[in-house]
């Protein structure tokens, strides 16, 4: 089941209450995702994708993937992890960063399977699809803005919309 979680939900997270909720009422920000997951990033790159049925490689070329694990939706450091993106989500997205979470290791989503985490992890990708940074504790938007703007990619896409805006 393939789920998107809006940020406003995220802010207070209390995961499978959340989940519980979402599935109960049909204009809770969480819903279903039939379609596209890339395109439901691209009407809101503020939502958070589930990484159960998702395959990474969608966003190649596309996005910077934020992936975030634990073994649970209660893993104290997943919480804050999920806090501190939601917090300042609107610079992620200027950044081209979709963020996608696993917190089922029984479902062996293909994202796991691919990265193996041990516990909690949060992991960078570029948006060539290559693992840039893996971190076993969690970090704040600053760090990982600081690490997105370093990247040759970014480096052209900020020149390049600097050129535009001149």
């Amino acid at each position: 089941m393939k789920t998107v979680f809006a940020i406003a939900c995220l802010a207070t997270l209390s995961a499978a209450p959340v989940l519980a909720q979402a599935e109960a009422a049909s204009t809770d920000p969480i819903s279903n995702l039939a379609g596209d997951p890339v395109a439901a990033w691209n009407a809101d790159r503020t939502i958070f994708v589930d990484a159960a049925g998702l395959d990474l490689d969608a966003f190649k070329w596309i996005a910077r993937p934020v992936l975030v694990f634990a073994d649970s939706p209660n893993d104290p450091q997943f919480v804050q992890q999920i806090e501190l993106l939601a917090a300042r989500a609107e610079e992620l997205a200027l950044r081209d960063v979709v963020v996608i979470f696993d917190t089922d290791p029984a479902g062996r989503s293909d994202t796991r399977l691919r990265l193996r985490p041990r516990g909690f992890m949060l992991a960078l990708m570029g948006k060539d699809g290559a693992i840039k940074a893996r971190k076993p504790s969690p970090w704040d938007v600053r760090e990982l803005s600081r690490s997105i703007d370093k990247m040759p990619m970014r480096q052209q896409e900020m020149q390049d919309r600097r050129g535009v805006d001149q």
